[in-house]
């Protein structure tokens, strides 16, 4: 892989992630006592702490765990990938714990309804699933175990941002409503699995070995 081309996820993750990401720095903003730039959300009253988990959780996530990804900075700074992986890996349990907190504790989101009351709770312990897996494959050095289901747990944790298109663009086409809200949300979920899942099974590119060249009359 070239390295214009390992750069180019990065900053491919970084714009699908950053609708999400300003909206919980906003919001976090706006319960720090900032301008409310953002509309008034009433479940949020004071400083509740598992949004201010799960919007920092997942912001690190986010965006770290996209240049963990990259196969150069795996290659030439191993010890920075170990180190960001713990904290990833932390990071990872806050967002997906926080997600599990959320739905089951607090008033759920006006227009939404069962189906996504049901696909958060599955999506979340899907999450920490794959977190504790991909931990466990890295500790006995399996590593391709380990890439794939921190592969998976990252597509789950970044689908916000893939929910902003299928849910801007499917609102338009087939129209709002509850069912159609949690339907086109799972949309996000389920594009990202399947990219994750392509990406994991794909084979590896070959670095081709570069011709030495041969001078002529050379024994």
């Amino acid at each position: 892989m070239s390295r214009r081309t390992g750069w180019a996820i990065p900053v491919a993750l970084f714009a699908l992630c950053f609708v999400p990401v300003m909206s919980g720095s906003l919001r976090l903003v706006q319960l720090a006592g900032g301008p409310e730039i953002m509309p008034a959300d009433d479940r949020w009253a004071g400083w509740p702490v598992a949004l201010v988990v799960h919007i920092v959780g997942a912001a690190v996530f986010a965006l770290v765990g996209a240049f963990q990804l990259v196969a150069g900075i795996r290659r030439r700074h191993p010890r920075w990938h170990r180190r960001a992986g713990r904290v990833l890996a932390v990071a990872g349990l806050m967002v997906a714990g926080s997600a599990l907190w959320l739905t089951l504790f607090y008033d759920p989101q006006p227009g939404t309804g069962p189906l996504l009351f049901v696909l958060r709770l599955v999506v979340a312990s899907a999450m920490v699933g794959c977190l504790v897996v991909g931990v466990a494959a890295a500790r006995r050095r399996d590593f391709a175990t380990h890439r794939a289901w921190m592969i998976r747990a990252y597509a789950l944790a970044v689908a916000a941002g893939t929910q902003v298109f299928t849910q801007g663009f499917g609102e338009a086409v087939v129209g709002d409503g509850e069912l159609r809200g949690d339907l086109l949300k799972a949309a996000g979920w389920a594009i990202n699995l399947a990219v994750a899942e392509w990406v994991i099974r794909r084979p590896a590119r070959r670095r081709t070995p570069r011709a030495v060249p041969v001078e002529v009359g050379s024994r």
